[in-house]
Order: structure tokens, then C-alpha cells, then sequence
């Protein structure tokens, strides 16, 4: 499972504010926590100097190469997974629709696809530079992140409705939110576009959970227990009863 954090914030976030071990410990399931910067898992610009970082690139493209090059895991779409929550999972829901053969399953926490415009409308309300807001926010890292994903959601969007048309495999999207988190809307119109399109969406909310790590953590430990369709069973059998004996082995 790739899981993919939010603004702000970066590749240990989980590690320190969730129960990720324990959960994938329990589970044996390898996650890969990548960091992205306040990116929005976007490539930046090639005007950008002195070089542009492409944080998509590297998410979608040359990382799961890597872990698939360095670790025995599985590459198999029904073993492959994506998660995140808030800014990651928008890059959760990008993978999904971008790469719909690789993944059978996203789980978005806090978010989707979203309207940048009217996020940082919703900011500019209820927060000031530099300060939280009544939703536990930094607002000044949202802004910045949302910057670069104006229009970013148009894209997600025609995609999703492309590979529908084109018959692609859709993976299955499990949604989940606060009853008190300033994303809901969001979640709730991204949740109805892709329902309407044709995608297999399980939403679930919350109430009395706000934009917290409380929250998300509850949220794991669900997907992990109850949503994501893990298997349980040795994936290399072979190299489970490999002989112990060096003579054997050829050593």
C-alpha cells in the first residue's frame, strides 16, 4: 500500500501521528510512505529554476519500480493499493485514475478530487496568514499548495470519465470523512461524480471527527480490518521452503 500524506506535512507523519506499524505489522502488508512537500503531488513547472522537481514522476512512476526492484513484494494489481488523506488523497485518487490497471483499490481520507478554487475560498474565511482555523488547518501551507493545482480536478475528472468510456478496470474507491471536517463538501462532490460516472464508491462519515489524526487513524485501522481486500496467504510459497542446508543450496 502506498500511503500518501497530507499538507504540510511529509513521509513520517504516519509514523508519528498514526498506528501504521502496528496496523501493517498485523496485517503483513508492506506501505510505502513517500514524502511530496506541500506539491499536491503535482510536477512542478518546467520554467521552475534552477530545475524542476516532479513529484508525480517520482510517486506514480519511479518509485513503485524501486520498491519492486528492492523488496520481494507483489506488483499484481488486486495486491496493490493507494491511500491518503487530505492533500494525499488527492494524489490517492490521481493514482486510481491514472494508473487504473496497477491498483484495485484507493482509500481516501478527508478528501479526493476538489475544487481548488473553492478550497482556498473556504481558507480565506476561516483563517488568517500563518494561523490555524477553526478546522485545525495551516492555512498558509494550503494556500500554497493550492497554488499549483488550479485546474488539476478538470483533468482528474475528464480521465475518470475517459477510462469508463474505454472500459479500463476501475479500482474500487472507499471514501471516508469527519461530520465536522471543512473538506466534507468536497468529499461528498467527488464522491457523487465518480458514483455518477460509473466507479464503485464506498463513502463512509463520521460525526464528531473534525480534519485530525484522530480521525485518520480510525480510518486506517478500518481499511486495513474491514475494506481493502488483502490477502492473507503467502505471496512467494517457494521461498518459504527453501532448504536450510548450505550443501543444499550450493553454498
Amino acid at each position: 500500500m502506498y500511503l500518501l500524506h497530507g499538507g504540510t506535512g511529509d513521509d513520517s507523519d504516519y509514523i508519528h501521528f498514526s498506528n501504521i506499524l502496528r496496523y501493517a505489522e498485523e496485517h503483513k502488508i508492506a506501505v510505502v510512505m513517500p514524502s511530496g512537500h506541500n506539491s499536491s503531488y503535482e510536477n512542478e513547472p518546467e520554467h521552475v529554476q534552477p530545475w524542476p522537481h516532479r513529484y508525480w514522476d517520482f510517486v506514480f512512476d519511479e518509485l513503485p519500480r524501486v520498491c519492486a526492484t528492492m523488496f520481494p513484494i507483489s506488483t499484481k494489481r488486486e495486491d496493490t493499493f493507494v491511500a491518503g488523506l487530505s492533500m494525499g488523497s488527492m494524489g490517492a485518487a490521481k493514482w486510481a485514475v491514472y494508473g487504473p490497471e496497477r491498483v484495485c483499490a484507493a482509500v481516501l481520507m478527508s478528501g479526493g478530487g476538489m475544487d481548488t478554487n473553492k478550497i482556498m475560498h473556504i481558507v480565506g474565511q476561516y483563517g488568517s496568514e500563518g494561523g490555524g482555523t477553526d478546522f485545525n488547518v495551516d492555512v498558509k501551507g494550503l494556500k500554497a499548495q493550492g497554488f499549483k493545482l488550479i485546474d488539476t480536478d478538470d483533468k482528474l475528472y475528464r480521465t475518470a470519465r475517459e477510462n469508463v468510456v474505454q472500459g479500463k478496470p476501475l479500482p474500487k474507491l472507499f471514501m471516508t470523512c469527519g461530520g465536522n471536517d471543512f473538506i466534507r463538501i468536497f468529499a461528498h462532490e467527488c464522491r457523487d461524480i465518480l458514483k455518477g460516472y460509473g466507479y464503485d464508491v464506498f463513502y463512509e462519515e463520521i460525526p464528531g471527527y473534525a480534519h485530525e489524526w484522530d480521525f485518520w487513524d480510525l480510518a486506517l485501522r478500518k481499511a486495513l480490518d474491514e475494506w481493502l481486500p488483502i490477502r492473507h496467504d503467502v505471496l512467494l510459497p517457494e521461498q518459504a521452503c527453501l532448504p536450510t542446508d548450505n550443501k543444499k543450496r550450493g553454498i
